[in-house]
C-alpha cells in the first residue's frame, strides 16, 4: 500500500468495520508504536481522513489516560438522521464539504456514483455562486444538501 497515512487509514477502517456498534477506542501512542511514527502523524490522518463530512466522528483526549474514540456515522433509522445532519451541516456548507459528504454516501452505497456526480455539479460554486454572493451560496448549498439527505432517508424508510 502507499504511504504511511494510507496504511494508518486502512488499518483504522478495517478495525472499525470489525467493531460492534461502529466505534473503536484506541490510544494514540499505541497506534504510533504499531506504525513506528510520531503521534502527530496519527493526528494528521484523523483530521484529514476521518472527518464528519466523510462519515466519522473523532473524540480525542490527550494526556496519560488519553484516548481516541472513532465513531462511524451511520445513515440508518437509529442514527437520528435528521438531527445528525442538521448538526453536521449547520447553516452553511462549502463545496468541498458537500463533495466529501457525497463521496461518503457513495461509499455507503446510498448514492450511485452517477447520482453523486450530478449532485456535485448542482452544488458547485460555479453554478450557485453565479447567482448568489459568497455570503448566500454556502447557505443555499446547506439547505439543498439537507433536503437531498431528507429525501434519501424517506426513500430508505419507504423501501
Amino acid at each position: 500500500m502507499g504511504n504511511l497515512a494510507d496504511r494508518i487509514e486502512a488499518y483504522l477502517k478495517t478495525i472499525l468495520g470489525e467493531a460492534e456498534g461502529g466505534s473503536i477506542i484506541l490510544q494514540r501512542g499505541f497506534l504510533a508504536k504499531i506504525f513506528s511514527c510520531a503521534p502527530s502523524q496519527i493526528n494528521y490522518v484523523l483530521t484529514t481522513r476521518f472527518t464528519v463530512e466523510k462519515g466519522y466522528l473523532v473524540e480525542s483526549r490527550r494526556g496519560g489516560g488519553g484516548f481516541l474514540r472513532i465513531v462511524r456515522l451511520g445513515f440508518d433509522e437509529e442514527s437520528n438522521f435528521h438531527r445528525l445532519m442538521n448538526e453536521l451541516l449547520g447553516e452553511e456548507v462549502s463545496q468541498l464539504r458537500a463533495n466529501n459528504l457525497l463521496e461518503n454516501l457513495c461509499e455507503e452505497d446510498i448514492l450511485t456514483e452517477r447520482e453523486a456526480i450530478l449532485l456535485k455539479s448542482v452544488f458547485a460554486d460555479k453554478i450557485i455562486g453565479e447567482f448568489l454572493s459568497n455570503t448566500y451560496a454556502p447557505r443555499l448549498r446547506a439547505k439543498m444538501m439537507k433536503e437531498v439527505l431528507i429525501g434519501i432517508s424517506r426513500a430508505d424508510l419507504e423501501s
